[in-house]
């Protein structure tokens, strides 16, 4: 005869069961982007960053935590990623920081012109008060910063190369942010905007003449097919642009105390890898560029100072204007010069 104590353990048991079972399920994470897709040693590196950064989760959390990657915004399109992150609709997305201005501001800081020059100098936020004010807002609004990332960019152009201020009097020119269409546009451009991913078909049509993007963009959206010149970032540039990989909050709350550690650690190891990568392509652009017949010219110190004075008298002004907050994080990048 069974006992009621028996049966009622019994019973506790079975019912436990299929949760215990379900506890032992590997988790599976998205990671959405806009670039073109490759594995993880060919193609994009940033593409390769999301790559090597599931391997390595999958491999530390012993595959509890798996991922499936969506290159091409083949998940949802560019500029809904931001916020589906900050819904918990999406786990992780590689997205450039300006693209998220229209809902929290201060991102737009992301591609200020003019405002960061080298990779060192980019490398310094992270860590001094406006990377820190940056993660703080952004964790307000739903969204994690994993990897920071900054990449330089020049301008591929259907006319001629675009150095000084001058050269792109009467262009139709996408810059990539809005502050950096203020600047372009005090300059005499004409101003489209567009995310990277659709630059190709805007050339491709006449609807630009030239656009301002990422060294690798120039190269993975294939651009020197349709470029007649190219400006490189090789001696610095108007345009560096954080683009990290940002995870939503609200599912990195959801992982367990050592889930969220991996995640992290593998996070800022890739750092390294996304700035050499970023580096090389700075060079890669002009051997594509170059084998194609284009025009290669890079910035020359005067060229940059003359931009540089026109950002701040329109871009860093209006920024700076929108409010307290936004003056003290501009002043505390520019401290970082």
């Amino acid at each position: 005869m069974i006992s009621r104590r028996t049966f009622i353990g019994g019973a506790a048991l079975s019912f436990a069961a299929p949760s215990v079972l379900r506890a032992q399920e590997a988790r599976t994470l998205k990671i959405s982007h806009q670039f073109p897709g490759g594995t993880l040693e060919q193609g994009d590196f940033r593409d390769r960053l999301c790559r090597r950064f599931a391997a390595e989760v999958e491999a530390r959390t012993k595959g509890a935590l798996k991922f499936e990657i969506y290159p091409g915004s083949s998940l949802m399109k560019t500029n809904a990623q931001f916020s589906a992150l900050r819904k918990g609709a999406l786990d992780f997305s590689l997205y450039p920081l300006p693209y998220a201005g229209g809902e929290i501001q201060p991102m737009n800081l992301g591609l200020m012109p003019c405002l960061v020059t080298t990779y060192e100098q980019g490398a310094k936020w992270k860590n001094a008060a406006v990377g820190k004010a940056l993660s703080r807002i952004a964790e307000g609004k739903g969204v994690k910063f994993i990897t920071w990332m900054w990449q330089a960019g020049g301008v591929a152009s259907r006319t001629n190369a675009v150095k000084a201020p001058d050269d792109v009097k009467g262009m139709k020119v996408r810059g990539g942010s809005r502050e950096m269409d203020l600047m372009l546009a005090a300059a005499g451009a004409q101003i489209s905007t567009m995310p990277s991913n659709e630059i190709y078909l805007g050339m491709q049509t006449g609807a630009l003449d030239g656009a301002l993007t990422s060294s690798t963009s120039l190269i993975s959206f294939r651009l020197e097919e349709l470029a007649k010149a190219l400006t490189t970032a090789r001696t610095g540039s108007i345009w560096f642009m954080c683009e990290p990989l940002l995870m939503s909050k609200a599912i990195f709350d959801s992982l367990s105390v050592s889930q969220q550690k991996i995640i992290a650690e593998v996070g800022e190891e890739l750092e390294a890898f996304g700035t050499a990568e970023a580096k090389k392509d700075d060079h890669e652009v002009a051997k594509v560029y170059g084998a194609r017949g284009a025009t290669i010219a890079d910035f020359s110190d005067s060229d940059l100072a003359k931009w540089r004075a026109i950002a701040e008298a329109t871009a860093w002004k209006d920024f700076a204007a929108k409010s307290s907050e936004a003056a003290e994080l501009l002043s505390s990048a520019r401290s970082l010069a």
